[in-house]
């Protein structure tokens, strides 16, 4: 039996070890490119504080890119362990934060607490966390009827689907009744948006590290969610304790990305599709992957929404839709063929 691991065991390390690597280098790209672009050497020297190197460029490297870098990492990590812990919890390969309108009830409080002028270190987080567990909560009792205990999948993806477009609805509404200076911001900021944060803004997304480390924990009761509710019960877990912590826990790290970058679509369903064919179903080795991984692609995604423009930048959302449904409509025709 340990000897039949060993192959999965050395395909899961050589997978995690290329995924830092593109990590790494995809990092350095956005650290070298844009308006102003610096070769690795000027990056090299500010990153290891090396005499010689300009202030002007370190400033940029250390105040703009840098934050910028870390927030399209933790937002890519964290939507697609949001879509992998969904999938694995309502057993719905269908099933991450922007379908099942957990994005949009964020969007929708984090709108709120910036047209009342909250914090946006407490207010607009929190805001975001009602939001989503509002949505989340409204999503599973049209999909459950009167017992929470049994979930119909195919009412969830259409009670999403309504949840989700009803958040659209109030989302232009607020836009519509918002000041013209505020308009445009907000319009940008719900098709994905990394352009406006900055370090004072760091602490914020420290807060979803313990989400992170609780969903590895729980990696293992995951994998026996698979087996339906009453296998995993006889099996020795606490069924409704596993679900609900997972829920909360996964509602709160979405809710503070996205309360940071905006709505960002398809991360949290492409990615663990992804990885899902490449490794299988065991959640020990999903959980990692699918940080590494959703990472990493949303960091390249950005990096494209800053480059292909002559002008400007566009929104990160709009790259990530573009690669992101082709993706997935040819993984639906693979796995259906």
């Amino acid at each position: 039996m340990q000897s039949d691991s060993r192959p999965v065991i050395r395909k899961f390390l050589r997978l995690s070890l290329t995924l830092t690597v593109i990590l790494a280098a995809s990092a350095l790209l956005g650290l070298s490119i844009g308006s102003s672009g610096h070769n690795f050497t000027e990056i090299f020297d500010i990153l290891f504080n090396r005499a010689g190197h300009d202030p002007m460029t370190a400033t940029i490297i250390w105040q703009i890119r840098f934050p910028r870098i870390i927030l399209a990492a933790t937002v890519g990590a964290t939507l697609a362990l949001g879509g992998l812990v969904f999938q694995a919890l309502l057993r719905n390969a269908l099933a991450e934060p922007y379908i099942l309108g957990v994005s949009g009830g964020s969007a929708i409080g984090a709108i709120i607490a910036m047209l009342f002028g909250l914090s946006p270190f407490f207010g607009v987080p929190i805001a975001a966390f009602i939001g989503s567990m509002g949505t989340l909560a409204l999503v599973l009792v049209l999909s459950s009827g009167r017992s929470l205990s049994t979930i119909n999948k195919d009412s969830l993806l259409l009670g999403g689907v309504m949840v989700n477009a009803f958040c659209g609805a109030v989302i232009m509404f607020l836009i519509s009744i918002t000041q013209t200076t505020q308009v445009r911001q907000i319009l940008f900021w719900l098709m994905g948006d990394l352009s406006m944060f900055s370090v004072d803004k760091l602490p914020i997304l420290f807060a979803i590290i313990p989400c992170f480390i609780i969903i590895f924990l729980m990696s293992r009761p995951m994998n026996l969610l698979l087996l339906g509710k009453e296998n995993a019960a006889h099996l020795g877990i606490n069924v409704q304790v596993i679900f609900y912590t997972l829920l909360i826990t996964t509602s709160l790290m979405v809710s503070l990305v996205v309360c940071q970058s905006g709505l960002i679509g398809f991360v949290g369903l492409v990615i663990p599709h992804i990885f899902r064919i490449m490794l299988g179903p065991d959640h020990r080795q999903l959980v990692p992957a699918c940080i590494l991984g959703g990472g990493t692609y949303l960091i390249i995604c950005d990096l494209l929404a800053r480059t292909l423009p002559t002008e400007g930048e566009m929104p990160v959302g709009i790259i990530t839709a573009l690669i992101g449904a082709p993706i997935f409509i040819f993984l639906l025709w693979r796995a259906n063929r």
